[in-house]
């Protein structure tokens, strides 16, 4: 569900035009391939049958990148082929992955917010704006709270409630 949404605002943006704002753009790139990666060893980590040849055969890939391709799987493996310092390295990434999502999101919403959104009509309107803080901010901090708490509440009071039904 997460990557259909993803999907849809990349498909969004290429109807709106939002591909001319090229360091928002980039970044929102960026941000969908970090995305994928994460995915990809999170996929890895279970490192079953099906895991362990999704690894391969995804690395393998990268050596197709002239110079540095054998070189960079050679580094992503730990070792001449995938094995327990793959796994090793794979959660690592899956956990540090995140993190520089985050980072970029900032960095995302940070240019988006200098250079504008786009719109259907393509118009730039300044009669209709309101500024993005305090309103906007305080709304936001607001929804992240509320969410917290529930999941606070959730979590303390009835723990069991997501848990295995047997």
């Amino acid at each position: 569900m997460f990557f259909i949404c993803l999907y849809i605002h990349i498909g969004r943006g290429f109807y709106y035009g939002s591909y001319i704002y090229k360091k928002t753009w980039t970044i929102g790139v960026l941000l969908l391939f970090l995305v994928m990666a994460t995915a990809f060893v999170g996929y890895v980590l279970p490192w079953g049958q099906m895991s362990f040849w999704g690894a391969t055969v995804i690395t393998n890939l990268l050596s197709a990148i002239p110079y540095i391709g054998p070189t960079l799987v050679e580094w992503i493996w730990g070792g001449f082929s995938v094995d327990k310092a793959t796994l090793t390295r794979f959660f690592a990434f899956h956990f540090l992955l995140p993190f520089i999502i985050l980072a970029m999101t900032m960095l995302h919403l940070l240019f988006l917010h200098e250079t504008g959104s786009n719109n259907p009509m393509g118009l730039k309107s300044n009669a209709d704006k309101i500024q993005f803080h305090p309103h906007f901010s305080l709304k936001d901090i607001l929804g992240a709270i509320a969410m917290i708490t529930a999941l606070l509440l959730l979590a303390m009071f009835y723990p069991n409630i997501l848990g295995d039904p047997e």
